[in-house]
């Protein structure tokens, strides 16, 4: 059953926003967003148990799907739509899904969130099994998209993970690893794609991130498995083989543009490198 007075539904702290000039506006905003890293903090042992599942999991061959309507949605599409660049996955390792489906990422798709068998649909269209994971993201908590999806995870023995921004939310009854990030009254009250919006972006960047890492995906801070895409990314590349090999320049581009990524020219021309 719902709250009668979800977090995310409070009125703002702020009045006349109106009347508000342009430097007071920014400045009051700004002041809202610096409460979210101290929120999430205290949700850190909560993210760390959820992180630790889906690492035994993708170790296995599972993946990771995130499951959101609205802005939720997109954050989840976002965070998993990087990954292949930024660390060289295929993108079927993390999915990112929104209701909808992919017009409702540019354009809001009417009563998409409301249909509660929508999501197990979509989800069943990726073949998804109990070696994968299921994070549900709803700033409210109580999006029946969201809710479908992770009860059915539930009962197809798929381990479930959620993020919210309000208090005994149903999306955390439906998870095993449940996050809420009370953020609090939004400054434009029930805009949720400001703090909440930040909230739930921030835990996937630690999320996605932190599994990357534990996956072997990096090598000490740097990402040598991205994907070689432009000429700034390349001449990364490049700079990254000069400072590990102690090499000139032109000899770590000619290497990388022979071997095609980062790694396979520091397992080429080190042996002795553990990555």
């Amino acid at each position: 059953m719902k709250k009668n007075n979800p977090d995310t539904e409070q009125e703002s702290l702020y009045s006349n926003l109106d009347k508000m000039s342009t430097h007071e506006l920014l400045l009051n905003i700004n002041k809202e967003d610096k409460k979210v890293a101290d929120i999430i903090e205290k949700q850190i042992p909560n993210i760390e148990k959820l992180v630790d599942s889906i690492v035994s999991k993708m170790k296995l061959g599972g993946r990771l799907f995130y499951i959101g309507a609205g802005t939720s949605g997109r954050i989840g599409i976002l965070d998993a739509s990087e990954c292949p660049p930024t660390f060289g996955v295929p993108d079927n390792w993390i999915i990112g899904i929104i209701a909808g489906g992919d017009s409702a990422i540019r354009k809001a798709v009417e009563n998409a969130e409301d249909d509660i068998n929508q999501a197990w649909r979509d989800l069943s269209a990726y073949a998804i099994s109990s070696l994968d994971v299921v994070i549900g993201i709803a700033a409210s908590g109580n999006t029946p998209y969201v809710i479908g999806g992770l009860n059915k995870a539930r009962e197809n023995n798929i381990v479930t993970g959620s993020i919210s921004c309000n208090s005994e939310s149903l999306i955390s009854k439906e998870a095993d690893f449940p996050i809420e990030l009370i953020v609090g009254p939004e400054f434009l009250t029930g805009s949720t794609r400001m703090k909440a919006g930040t909230s739930q972006k921030l835990v996937l960047n630690m999320i996605s991130t932190s599994v990357m890492i534990k996956l072997g995906r990096i090598y000490g801070n740097k990402m040598i498995d991205m994907q070689l895409s432009n000429k700034k990314l390349v001449q990364r590349g490049v700079e990254m083989i000069v400072e590990e090999l102690k090499i000139n320049e032109k000899l770590a581009s000619q290497l990388l543009k022979k071997h095609k990524s980062v790694r396979a020219v520091l397992l080429a021309e080190n042996k002795n490198l553990e990555i």
